[in-house]
């Protein structure tokens, strides 16, 4: 059975780093995945779709890391 870690708004602004406006509008371009619905009124994200996107920030910003 795959476990999978779910993670609220307040983390995942923790570890982007961004706002919850900047959060949503990227979700809105398409470049950060959507949130999974937990509830009628909550919401949270897959922690590998959160680190997917910060390293695909680190690869963009520092190629050599690659």
């Amino acid at each position: 059975m795959t476990s999978f870690q779910i993670l609220r708004l307040t983390q995942v602004k923790a570890l982007t780093g961004l706002s919850k406006t900047s959060l949503y509008q990227l979700i809105k371009q398409g470049k950060f995945k959507k949130p999974i619905r937990l509830g009628a009124r909550s919401v949270g994200w897959l922690q590998t779709d959160v680190e997917e996107f910060i390293t695909e920030r680190v690869k963009a910003s520092r190629p050599e890391i690659q």
